[in-house]
């Protein structure tokens, strides 16, 4: 089995549609309710893209296995290099590790685009495997939201997590 981490490109998006379509319908990493269509899937990718923010994939056997991208924590430009990291992984392929290669792919390309804090909303806040592969690459909890989503019949917590980038707080930003 070989596999490879690249940025997304158009051609990817029905994978992705796919992979992230089963995280919403049976699980509860995201919070819709509802799977987006392809079409919200492109307009999504195409925001970021524009942006200038990372998307990537993990290809295994030609086939997309996961995807990642950090975006924007929040809109204001004080937060402006502060990025949030998003990572959703095939039910298939979830023991093959592809998230800690897509998380430690997105970490550096997320450094090289002047991003100085990422973020990670974990929802569902007993989700270990989460919160250990983010702990595992540096990422220190800072909080947890109670009961703020609910989904599939409960109440469902937040953890949040963050990691410094590149030079972190020591120098002022660099992104526009």
């Amino acid at each position: 089995m070989t596999h490879t981490i690249r940025p997304a490109i158009e051609v990817d998006l029905p994978a992705i549609a796919s992979i992230y379509g089963d995280a919403v319908s049976t699980g509860t990493a995201s919070f819709e309710l509802e799977p987006p269509s392809i079409v919200e899937m492109a307009r999504r990718f195409a925001v970021l893209n524009e942006g200038g923010f990372p998307y990537l994939v993990a290809v295994r056997d030609g086939t997309v296995a996961g995807y990642a991208y950090a975006g924007p924590y929040h809109q204001r430009a004080a937060y402006r290099s502060t990025l949030e990291d998003s990572i959703y992984v095939a039910r298939s392929a979830r023991a093959a590790r592809f998230g800690r290669a897509l998380l430690t792919a997105l970490i550096a390309e997320s450094e090289r685009i002047g991003g100085r804090t990422m973020v990670a909303v974990i929802a569902e806040s007993d989700c270990t495997a989460s919160v250990a592969l983010h702990a595992g690459l540096g990422f220190t909890p800072v909080g947890t939201l109670a009961g703020v989503g609910y989904k599939q019949g409960r109440w469902l917590d937040v953890t949040l997590m963050q990691r410094p980038l590149g030079p972190g707080r020591s120098t002022p930003p660099t992104r526009a």
